[in-house]
């Protein structure tokens, strides 16, 4: 139980980073199968499911508030050594991934599905160049369907590997205002005030239960795809694998780069590979 809560603050974390990637971050822990399978059928066995959810949702509500607070911090006093430490998480996947496909041939609709999916996840970086400006939320109706709507794509982004959710928020000029909200909600909730929490519902509801709906659905459909056609669906993950480095160093702000920095970085990308690696090792 211990090892998924670590696994799912690791998830969490990616997730609330804009160029980072929950959904590949699951790949590298080798829990993405298991998510999707136990989210398609959730109710065909609720007390297995759980048991196997709960500890991950745990980890990734206690990265998720954390890191509201304080992942600026890590990514302006170290934005090198940060980034680096996040594509050892991913590249340490890599192994495994091929190990699934190597015994096959490889076909044309393999390479261009691999492709595809590395031009989407690179497309979205550039996207991120010239992001939306911060969105004002006013209270009503409308804007709760539209919340609700922000939710279930950002949720979807997030579940598939190599898309980040909260890069999609960023472009979509939402990310910022979401994080402030659960900053407030948690001051909030420290504090016990009611009336301050209640004040952010009308915000965070609509949005939460959009992810849920948009992670219920495309986890049906992922499932559908790696059922029916596995060998795409693998050489799909290895393009967006293989992409997401390259998203995070273009999204990256790197203000000094030197010989201090480099070596570090190397360090974090190691350390990064090993976690990768051993967390993602069959229990």
């Amino acid at each position: 139980m211990f090892k998924n809560i670590l696994k799912g603050m690791l998830i969490g974390l990616a997730n609330i980073i804009p160029g980072v990637s929950g959904g590949t971050l699951a790949v590298s822990m080798g829990l993405y199968d298991k998510i999707i399978h136990c989210i398609s059928h959730f109710f065909s066995d609720i007390v297995k499911n759980l048991l196997f959810l709960l500890p991950i949702l745990l980890g990734m509500g206690i990265a998720i508030v954390a890191s509201s607070f304080g992942i600026d911090f890590l990514f302006e006093t170290f934005p090198l050594q940060t980034n680096l430490l996040f594509i050892g998480l991913i590249l340490g996947s890599l192994p495994a991934i091929y190990g699934k496909v190597k015994s096959r041939s490889i076909k044309v609709g393999y390479l261009v599905s691999a492709l595809l999916f590395f031009a989407v996840v690179v497309g979205m970086a550039l996207l991120n160049g010239a992001n939306a400006q911060e969105k004002v939320i006013v209270p009503g109706v409308g804007e709760m369907l539209l919340l609700f709507l922000i939710g279930v794509l950002a949720s979807a982004t997030m579940v598939v590997p190599g898309v980040s959710g909260s890069m999609m928020l960023l472009v979509l000029g939402y990310y910022n205002p979401i994080l402030r909200t659960i900053q407030e909600f948690v001051i909030a909730l420290v504090h016990w005030d009611w009336a301050a929490m209640a004040g952010t519902f009308f915000i965070l509801i609509p949005f939460g239960i959009g992810v849920v709906v948009g992670i219920i659905v495309i986890a049906k459909i992922i499932e559908v795809v790696f059922d029916k056609f596995p060998m795409y669906a693998y050489w799909s993950i290895m393009g967006l694998l293989i992409a997401s480095p390259v998203a995070i160093l273009m999204v990256g702000s790197f203000s000094e780069v030197n010989v201090v920095s480099v070596l570090t970085g190397a360090l974090t990308f190691l350390l990064g590979w090993f976690i990768s690696r051993k967390l993602g090792e069959t229990e």
